[in-house]
């Protein structure tokens, strides 16, 4: 969620190519759409932590740096799972969390939206990342 800058309409992409941060531009469109999801978000959030949840997994360091920060809104998943899971990475495992949507979600909702187009060309979420990328040339 912290990775949207509204005022600036800039979106922080974290660990891309390279495992390097971009900053890429914000569609004004998308402000009011994105606002609300944040706010569902909120909402399941606010939910997740009356019930002892709430946390998101971060890297080590960073849990050490900022102890609270894994249950803050800031850090949550812009679009989370709709269950809660214990992250395998984590030794020894800890508390469920709420994690991403998992990025078959992601492809078969375009894949859903391509066909009810009716468009006959193969297109992915990496299509639609590149076409993005290729209009801002």
């Amino acid at each position: 969620v912290k990775d949207l800058d509204f005022g600036r309409l800039q979106l922080v992409v974290r660990n891309g190519k390279g495992d390097h941060d971009r900053v890429t531009v914000l569609p004004k469109r998308l402000v009011d759409p994105l606002r609300h999801q944040i706010e569902r978000v909120r909402r399941h959030h606010q939910h997740d932590l009356a019930q002892g949840h709430g946390a998101v997994s971060l890297p080590t360091a960073l849990r050490r740096k900022y102890p609270n920060a894994e249950r803050e809104l800031g850090w949550q998943y812009l679009l989370p799972s709709k269950t809660l899971s214990v992250d395998p990475r984590e030794e020894p495992p800890r508390a469920k969390r709420r994690h991403h949507l998992h990025v078959s979600t992601l492809e078969r909702a375009v894949k859903a939206a391509v066909r009810k187009s009716g468009l006959t060309k193969q297109i992915t979420p990496h299509t639609l990342r590149h076409c993005f990328a290729t209009h801002l040339l």
